[in-house]
């Protein structure tokens, strides 16, 4: 595959654009056919093949208007040559030849040769703005800078009257060759870098402390978490799909094709029916825990496509559930109406789980995967820990997600271990990485 193309689609995959290696062989097919010559086909072509869905097209449309702006028309084959890649590190323009270039305005040569540059300065590996000014300085380096330095030196030394006159000529032809040379590396950084930088930031935000955020983080959060909830859904309608289709039962298929020579018209498949997932998330919004239910809420219900059977309860003295707030109000809003009717008053687990008791407790059956987030922290009040383990009974598990760590877990007036024989699993969550990892195993036990 040539390089352009290769570069092109290296940059959607760092722009979060899955390209499988059938695609990107279409996609040289596409190519081959109709050559770079008419940008708005090759726009169209590429994007009927590489991009499955809006979104994607989208990104794809502002990468190939970014990637192809001011590039010629040529393919890279013969600058994949060993000659060319041998030639890399060397000057590719005498310092008269550049200055003619840059004074000539012949945009179109101008053009190619800064692409040339950018070619042989690797521009394709830039990753981060701040390689913004290095990679400017490999494309000036690789058009003839340095020459063109050392001839500015020269005129600068001079005395007479015409000297001066070329140093300044010198100093203009410079500054124009360092802003297009910049320009360029900007415009690499779009195509190549800012994918790989945002995918750092998040990175970065899913391992920050929930309890930590700032206003500045939760836009950033919100979209993070969307990115989470399509990943997850993505992967486990997958696994939905191929477990849909069963096993092969040799035994049942050869006797249903008995009769017909061993051919095996009829398959017969085996399957094993699977529950579809059912979540009940009980969430503790005190003021201590209330940020962690902020994001495990907007995760699950973001959801909500993938695992329709959502129910959510909250309480920080007296259950309640929070479904029909969460439907009628922007999330933003709800979570403020939760936590103002709900969390405000005294933490009182017993309390909590009384009311669910004698009033949802029907809502747990043996598809139920039950979550937990708080710290189990009751004010010493009677934790009721019989209630919990009937539910516990009901549900196919239950699941405590506790944002403070083992080591805090049972002192001063923790309850978890009075909880913790009665549940499936209990994790210490303090991140949006814990939570993914904790619903993705959610999912997961459903097979």
């Amino acid at each position: 595959m040539e390089r352009t193309l290769t570069n092109f689609i290296r940059a959607l995959r760092s722009s979060d654009v899955r390209v499988s290696t059938g695609e990107a062989l279409d996609a040289t097919r596409a190519v081959a056919l109709i050559g770079y010559g008419d940008r708005s086909l090759l726009r169209d072509s590429l994007g009927c093949v590489l991009a499955k869905s809006t979104e994607e097209k989208d990104i794809h449309d502002r990468l190939f208007d970014l990637y192809f702006s001011h590039s010629d028309s040529r393919t890279d084959t013969a600058s994949g040559s060993p000659e060319s890649e041998a030639d890399s590190d060397a000057p590719q323009s005498a310092p008269e030849d550049l200055v003619g270039l840059l004074q000539s305005g012949d945009e179109s040569a101008i053009s190619t040769a800064l692409e040339r540059a950018a070619e042989a300065a690797g521009i394709e590996n830039i990753r981060f703005s701040t390689q913004v000014a290095y990679y400017a300085q490999q494309i000036i380096r690789q058009m003839g800078g340095e020459g063109l330095q050392e001839r500015l030196l020269e005129a600068l030394q001079g005395r007479e009257p015409e000297d001066e006159a070329e140093a300044q000529e010198l100093i203009d032809i410079r500054r124009d060759l360092t802003m297009r040379a910049r320009e360029r590396a900007e415009r690499a950084f779009d195509v190549f870098g800012a994918g790989e930088t945002q995918q750092f930031r998040d990175d970065f935000a899913a391992e920050k402390r929930l309890n930590a955020l700032d206003r500045y983080d939760m836009e950033r959060m919100k979209g993070l978490i969307a990115k989470i909830a399509k990943r997850l859904a993505v992967k486990h309608s997958r696994r939905r799909r191929k477990r849909n289709r069963g096993q092969l039962d040799v035994r049942r298929t050869m006797r249903a094709n008995a009769g017909l020579e061993g051919v095996p018209f009829n398959v017969i498949w085996r399957q094993k029916k699977k529950d579809r997932p059912k979540i009940v998330a009980i969430c503790d919004v005190s003021g201590s825990v209330a940020q962690y239910v902020r994001f495990l809420l907007l995760l699950l219900y973001s959801l909500a496509d993938a695992v329709p059977d959502i129910h959510a309860f909250a309480f920080s003295h007296r259950l309640k559930p929070v479904d029909d707030i969460l439907a009628d109000n922007e999330f933003e809003a709800a979570m403020a109406k939760i936590i103002r009717e709900l969390g405000m008053g005294s933490t009182d687990y017993g309390q909590a789980w009384s009311d669910l008791k004698v009033e949802h407790e029907s809502i747990i059956d043996r598809r139920t995967t039950v979550i937990v987030l708080g710290d189990g922290r009751s004010n010493y009040g009677d934790p009721r820990a019989d209630l919990f383990r009937d539910f516990a009974q009901r549900a196919k598990s239950m699941i405590w997600l506790n944002p403070e760590g083992r080591a805090l877990w049972g002192t001063g007036d923790s309850a978890i271990p009075r909880y913790l024989p009665f549940c499936t699993q209990m994790s210490h969550v303090a991140t949006l990485k814990d939570l993914e990892r904790a619903v993705d195993e959610v999912l997961s036990a459903y097979g």
